[in-house]
């Protein structure tokens, strides 16, 4: 993988300029001249001229050519060729002390997801608004925009409809709507129905990596500036202690921490505000959260996450239903833990079926992956899947911790919006409306920041006042009410949702944090898991190669031990390495050495950043960070 980066000085005499691709282009992406005099016709032909622009290029060997930037025009491996504003206001510098690049910007979104860009889309049309013009730049570590975006999405279209409310005339990817809900009690051989609490009326059936593309153009056509597969991998700080932005990390070092010859520093993007869109467990989130003790200022619980394992099948025609949505309670989960399977039906023939467990389970021996392969073969849902084909595969935590758990989001110099603050609701099982709903808040909130005085803190009061925060607060009750089990759960939820309306006149609290949760090895019997089919059931390889997860073996591993005696320790012998069964990719594998002793094994370049060991390691002994920028799933229909 070979990075380049460009600037151009401002200066008027550069005004109709345009540099030589060969510049910045590697000469076997030129030697093809369709490909050359595809991207210099385009950036020819624009009629946008940057006072000052930034151009990044990545380039693999082994792919060909899958993202450039040649001023302001980009074109993407999907296909599209995007007009991005130029930067106005956009200033270069270089650190000495840091040997970086250094690029400056009114504000740095880390996070191309809903939140993320939803905020960058609301800054732009606010600045159209009010006649001003502040430099608004995404980076994401994806390789492409939508590409780490996985959800198992029944969605409200009600931010949407407040942020573009033309959408449906501008063919946004949302055109199934939901035609029936339900809601069924498994047992290991029968489904039975139950009055459904979801009003999934006006809701569509959709692919969240496809809207997120969408909504990527959008934000280009005001003039945002994305930059896919840019990994944040630091905050920086002022001699204040107030985050002034973030910093990419270096690409091009080996294994061993040795520079290769595609060695390329990172990058420092410097915002005066600093709006953090990670997604769940998001790295630099959690470590703003910690650093300025963000979950005390709001008098927060702690987080709950669950584990959602997911794939996309093209079944018969016949079996087809565009529209119906169908959610699970029971089997193959015990009653102590905490779950539910969902089976959507998109469009094309495709559906939709996953299984969320909730990661304060006790069984050491519980792996959610191989529980989500004997889901597939409930007769309920076997008959669908028959005669089908796995299109994606693919896995990613969330928060469950709702309205209890939400941090303070607002630090010194910035915001958190969306999952990154955890803004689902558990009982609608949907967060992306509310993360759009976030993303618009503090946008709003940073324009008047940044062009009108107001603190920043507006942010956390107009987030208090919107249906957001009333949404959560009528939902806080439904995930506690499960840590007494599955039937005193749905009795307590169900008195919350159908009799009382989410009035409960108190707050119940969470229980153990879910690495608390896990309890020892000899407290429970091994769980014997039946071998894959290859038809409904599939082992780990095989689906981790339907969700394209890529990263470059040869560079340091992102997931780092602590103490790398507690595998060995204490993970082994007391919980019998429960970490080999909770990642759904088989990162973590304990093989025998030369002396046939048991030792931790971390293949890295499996990791589908579903954030799953950050979370449930009983030790708190793995720490996730980003790897190499690109790296990582590679989703289109998620």
């Amino acid at each position: 993988m070979y990075r380049f980066l460009s600037t151009s000085c401002k200066s008027k005499s550069l005004k109709h300029h345009h540099c030589s691709l060969s510049h910045f282009l590697p000469s076997s992406f030129l030697l093809n001249p369709s490909n050359n005099h595809q991207i210099q016709s385009n950036a020819e032909n624009s009629t946008k001229s940057p006072s000052r622009y930034l151009s990044f290029h990545r380039f693999n060997q082994n792919a060909g050519f899958s993202c450039c930037r040649i001023g302001f025009a980009r074109f993407f491996s999907y296909g599209y060729f995007l007009n991005g504003a130029h930067l106005r206001g956009f200033g270069r510098s270089f650190s000495s002390e840091t040997g970086r690049e250094s690029m400056e910007y009114d504000v740095v979104i880390v996070g191309a997801g809903p939140a993320g860009l939803s905020a960058a889309i609301r800054l732009k049309q606010l600045c159209q608004e009010k006649n001003v013009d502040l430099s608004v730049c995404v980076v994401e570590k994806g390789a492409e925009v939508g590409a780490h975006i996985i959800s198992g999405n029944v969605f409200e279209p009600r931010a949407l409809n407040e942020l573009l409310p033309q959408w449906k005339q501008e063919e946004a990817p949302i055109n199934v709507p939901v035609s029936s809900d339900k809601f069924w009690l498994l047992t290991k051989d029968r489904a039975f129905s139950l009055p459904s609490p979801f009003n999934n009326h006006g809701n569509y059936v959709i692919s969240l990596s496809q809207l997120v593309r969408w909504m990527g153009v959008k934000a280009e056509e005001l003039g945002v500036e994305i930059y896919p597969g840019f990994a944040a991998s630091e905050i920086l700080y002022d001699t204040n202690n107030e985050v002034i932005g973030i910093a990419t990390n270096d690409m091009g070092i080996a294994k061993d921490g040795s520079k290769k010859d595609t060695f390329q520093r990172g990058v420092e993007l410097r915002g005066r505000l600093t709006l953090l869109a990670e997604g769940c467990r998001g790295s630099l989130s959690e470590t703003l959260i910690k650093h300025f003790k963000l979950r005390e200022m709001s008098q927060a619980q702690h987080q709950t996450y669950a584990l959602g394992i997911k794939e996309v099948w093209e079944i018969d025609e016949g079996k087809h239903n565009p529209g119906e949505v169908i959610h699970t309670l029971g089997w193959p989960l015990d009653q102590k833990t905490y779950g539910g399977s969902f089976l959507y039906h998109m469009h094309d023939r495709q559906i939709a079926i996953g299984l969320v467990v909730a990661l304060n389970y006790h069984n050491p021996f519980l792996s959610p992956y191989e529980e989500f392969q004997k889901l597939k073969h409930h007769p309920a849902i076997k008959s669908l899947l028959e005669g089908g084909t796995v299109l994606q595969y693919g896995a990613r935590t969330l928060n469950e911790g709702g309205f209890q758990s939400i941090p303070y989001p607002v630090f010194p110099g910035g915001a958190i919006m969306g999952c990154s603050a955890g803004f689902l609701n558990v009982p609608k099982i949907k967060g992306t409306h509310t993360a759009m709903k976030s993303g618009m808040l503090a946008a709003e909130a940073a324009f008047g920041a940044l062009h009108e005085g107001i603190k920043m803190e507006t942010y956390w009061d107009t987030l208090r006042n919107s249906w957001v925060w009333e949404e959560l607060r009528r939902a806080r009750n439904y995930r506690p009410a499960f840590e007494y089990g599955l039937f005193p759960g749905l009795a307590i939820s169900g008195l919350e949702h159908y009799i009382l309306k989410g009035k409960l006149p108190f707050t119940l609290k969470h229980g153990k944090p879910d690495h608390e949760a896990t309890e020892v090895a000899r407290l429970h019997s091994p769980i014997d898991y039946p071998k894959p089919d290859g038809v409904l059931s599939f082992d780990i390889p095989t689906s981790l190669h339907r969700s394209n997860t890529n990263h470059d073996h040869d560079q340091p591993p992102h997931l780092h031990l602590r103490d790398p005696k507690i595998p060995e320790l204490v993970n082994l012998p007391e919980y019998a390495a429960p970490e080999s069964r909770y990642c759904p990719a088989r990162v973590y594998e304990y093989v025998p050495d030369e002396k046939n002793q048991l030792k931790l094994q971390i293949n890295a370049q499996n990791c589908l950043h579903c954030k799953a060991c950050d979370i449930k390691d009983p030790k708190q002994n793995i720490e996730w960070t980003v790897p190499e920028g690109g790296g990582g799933p590679g989703y289109s229909v998620m």
